[in-house]
């Protein structure tokens, strides 16, 4: 099974959702580049609105996530309050 991975442009805005990505998911592989971040995850990678707030320490709507997406790879399922990557099979 291949891993999902999200990647986000390299910007201030950006490092309280990859922190917060890295603290839900604790099997993450972080590629740090020049212009993006890539997390890559093995089966499952989750983004927590909760987790997301307490980092940045205000209010955010999970669709704010895009303004700083570059790619992702894997199933979409988005609620709410939580962002998932998956491979279904």
């Amino acid at each position: 099974m291949s891993n999902v991975f999200i990647a986000f442009q390299k910007n201030e805005e950006s490092r309280a959702i990859v922190n917060a990505i890295l603290a839900d998911n604790p099997q993450a592989i972080v590629s740090d580049q020049p212009a993006m971040v890539k997390i890559d995850v093995p089966t499952r990678l989750v983004v927590r609105k909760s987790t997301i707030e307490e980092e940045i320490g205000r209010d955010f709507d999970l669709q704010e996530m895009q303004i700083h997406l570059i790619t992702m790879s894997g199933n979409v399922d988005e609620t709410d309050d939580e962002f998932t990557l998956t491979w279904h099979q």
